[in-house]
């Protein structure tokens, strides 16, 4: 798995960070893509330093949001098989989940885009935005804990990794299907679910979509941001193993939004 910092072991001005991203996010936790941005000396700081304007308006975040809510979301037919049984607390948490990575992915994407462009060497130049307070909405509940992979029974673990994917060799399974797993009876129904759903022609219309909005949003709102007061990239031997994990999240993080979305879709006809 990707080496992270988590937000125990964060102080100083990385925790600060962290509580920023919480706080614009509009989500409970900071995620795996910055996480691991902050064990690489300085590059969080770097990056947040560079493209922190663009969230701290609110800008890249209401990008995102507004491309993913116009998504066409793919359908099992009609005649699939019924998701086991859930009480109506876990059909809640559930939702509660997926609204989390729903949320958090499209910003994710307009981060990593934004971050990209300055691995590539594009130096921003822009008039900043104006000074005033923006209010995101409201956080979102608490997510539960994800599951140690390792210590799982070994049919749950087999059923995670086939939905993860990898990065330089090394498995990376999402963190939404990381949490699901405390119900092993929905992962067992994804691991049948999610193909179909992957190969359905609305999936790759709805990620294709998705990234083209995003791609626009992120040109439109780098060319927005202010000159770096630091151009000089930290510890850049790190330069290409970050495109690598920003180049992963391309891939995985149009698959939250997509699947987070269909996941709710299928669990709320529970209710």
């Amino acid at each position: 798995m990707l080496a992270e910092l988590s937000e125990d072991e964060a102080t100083g001005e990385i925790a600060h960070i962290y509580s920023q991203i919480r706080r614009l996010w509009a989500a409970p936790y900071v995620s795996s893509l910055q996480r691991n941005l902050a064990t690489k000396f300085g590059w969080l700081e770097w990056t947040w330093s560079a493209i922190g304007p663009a969230f701290s308006s609110g800008t890249a975040q209401s990008a995102g949001w507004g491309i993913a809510a116009d998504l066409t979301l793919p359908e099992l037919p009609p005649d699939w098989p019924a998701l086991p049984h859930l009480d109506k607390a876990d059909i809640q948490a559930i939702g509660d989940i997926c609204a989390n990575f729903v949320r958090v992915a499209p910003v994710n994407l307009m981060f990593a885009g934004l971050l990209r462009r300055l691995l590539l060497g594009l130096m921003p130049r822009g008039a900043g935005w104006p000074s005033i307070m923006w209010s995101p909405p409201e956080t979102l509940p608490v997510l539960p804990a994800m599951v140690d992979i390792a210590t799982v029974p070994a049919d749950l673990r087999a059923c995670l990794m086939n939905l993860g994917t990898e990065v330089k060799g090394e498995p990376v399974v999402p963190g939404l299907y990381r949490i699901l797993a405390r119900w092993p009876q929905i992962i067992d129904y994804l691991g049948t679910a999610l193909p179909y759903l992957e190969v359905a022609p609305e999936t790759e219309a709805a990620r294709l979509a998705l990234l083209a909005g995003i791609d626009a949003a992120v040109e439109a709102v780098f060319a927005q941001l202010p000159a770096l007061s630091s151009p000089k990239m930290p510890a850049p031997h790190f330069r290409e193993d970050i495109l690598a994990t920003l180049e992963t999240y391309r891939r995985t993080s149009p698959e939250m939004v997509i699947f987070g979305k269909a996941i709710s879709v299928v669990v709320k006809t529970e209710m």
